[in-house]
């Protein structure tokens, strides 16, 4: 099956093309036909990824990057609307399309599975992903982070299933109509955007009144948000619910979960019958990902069976709990948690794998809002840890807030009985961790900014 190259999407330019987001829609374009261009603040190994398939890609933000006869230019919620090439495009005329709209527009014509939640979307999306490819059914997929190799976070496959990341961040995924969704869980987050719970429960029932009649909802049945959304949807008669959960009475029965080292064994009831398979990281929240993504993928009419099996031949994301190497007997492992029931839950699953070494975290606070809002928590969360370095705060998208610093979560870990440290210098970190690491220690860099950067320069001065 090939989907048409819509008229908006032929020559696009994207804003920020170098985004776990943005250069996955850009990459599936390309495969389609479109001639791509874009901008990036930097270059990256994503940047060369997209030039692989064809897309131009500038470094910088210029007026001159955009080309005058682009049919739209596509931005995400990042960009600012003083960006040069956004200044350009109203001056030619030429459209301006949000990321979510432009993903819309590639999904259609196919059969949409759209994975969403607070925590744990890319993790889902790629375990469906890797399961349907491994069935070869060659799915096309959009996911918020490299399943290996730069550039692995999109493909434009020729079966008829589209698996999509939903974020909700900025209420994008009102913008999907998917046969089959997910919700992983619904907590407080995106502090910008939402003020309260009851505007994330609204923003999640918007989502679920999307999916086509006779679609289903797959929604976590112990997660206090996920099931308040259930509820609230539960008189839709155009509706499938399938609840999963640990619980006797969720649908889909989580029986067991069995940790093996670095892998779990999942033993669930569906349909009345137990099905065993293994997921190939580390802990409890990873095995319920997995869970989701079986339950959704029966609901598409993929044997359970089969699904399970191939299940087993997801490793892993980047950045979700990946290992970057070893280096003096001290393995250094990379962790995109930044809210506290994340960094709660990826301590965790490392502690239950670690045995008796010690962990050793590299935290770096991602936005200002959120740490305003979470500090507490998130410092908390650190208790989890035998120490702790913590970054200063890395903006993102933010300006910063008066009085809001990583001094907050350093002072509620401390209070929490944690071994905390505070690093403003980030090119000593690596010097910082060398001082501290013992050999069998775990090393654990953390946050959802450029603290990944610190993995490799750690494991080199181990090294040393």
């Amino acid at each position: 099956m090939k989907p048409g190259l819509p008229t908006a999407m032929e020559r696009p330019h994207f804003i920020g093309i170098g985004g776990a987001g943005m250069s996955g829609i850009a990459k599936i374009l390309a495969q389609r036909g479109a001639q791509v261009a874009g901008s990036d603040s930097r270059d990256s190994e994503t940047a060369q990824a997209l030039r692989a398939h064809g897309a131009t890609v500038h470094i910088g933000h210029a007026a001159g990057h955009l080309a005058t006869d682009a049919t739209c230019v596509v931005v995400s919620s990042a960009i600012r609307a003083d960006n040069p090439e956004l200044a350009r495009a109203a001056e030619l005329g030429i459209p301006v399309v949000h990321r979510s709209d432009a993903l819309a527009s590639v999904m259609d014509g196919l059969r949409p599975i759209a994975v969403a939640g607070t925590h744990g979307k890319t993790t889902t999306t790629s375990m469906l992903a890797v399961a349907l490819s491994a069935l070869g059914l060659d799915p096309s997929y959009a996911i918020g982070g490299d399943l290996d190799a730069p550039g692995s976070n999109a493909h434009h496959g020729e079966g008829d299933v589209f698996v999509a990341e939903a974020d909700e961040s900025d209420r994008s995924f009102h913008k999907y109509t998917p046969q089959v969704a997910i919700i992983l869980n619904a907590e407080l987050d995106h502090h910008a955007n939402y003020a309260s719970m009851d505007e994330i429960y609204e923003s999640f029932e918007t989502f679920v009144g999307k999916i086509v009649p006779g679609g289903t909802l797959v929604v976590a049945h112990g997660q206090e948000g996920a099931a308040e959304i259930a509820h609230r949807v539960s008189g839709n008669p155009d509706l499938i619910v399938r609840t999963y959960g640990e619980d006797e009475t969720a649908d889909v029965r989580i029986r067991k979960i069995t940790p093996r080292g670095l892998t779990s064994e999942v033993a669930v009831v569906m349909d009345g019958r137990e099905i065993v398979f293994t997921v190939s990281v580390p802990g409890r929240h990873y095995a319920h990902n997995a869970v989701a993504a079986l339950t959704a993928g029966v609901a598409l009419g993929i044997p359970a069976d089969d699904l399970a099996a191939a299940l087993g031949k997801y490793t892993g994301v980047k950045r979700r709990l990946q290992l970057k190497g070893e280096a003096a007997g001290v393995q250094v492992i990379d962790s995109y948690a930044h809210h506290p029931t994340e960094m709660t839950a990826d301590l965790e699953a490392i502690r239950s794998a670690a045995g008796d070494s010690r962990i050793l975290v590299v935290f770096q606070p991602h936005l200002f809002s959120r740490t305003q809002e979470l500090g507490k928590e998130m410092g908390q969360a650190l208790a989890l840890a035998d120490a702790s370095v913590v970054l200063d705060i890395y903006p993102a998208r933010e300006d910063p807030i008066p009085g809001v610093t990583s001094e907050l979560i350093i002072s509620a870990a401390r209070t929490a009985g944690a071994d905390v440290a505070a690093e403003h210098d980030k090119t000593a970190v690596a010097d910082v961790i060398a001082g501290m690491a013992k050999p069998g220690d775990l090393v654990l860099t953390m946050g959802a900014g450029d603290v990944t950067d610190l993995g490799p320069q750690i494991l080199a001065r181990l090294s040393n």
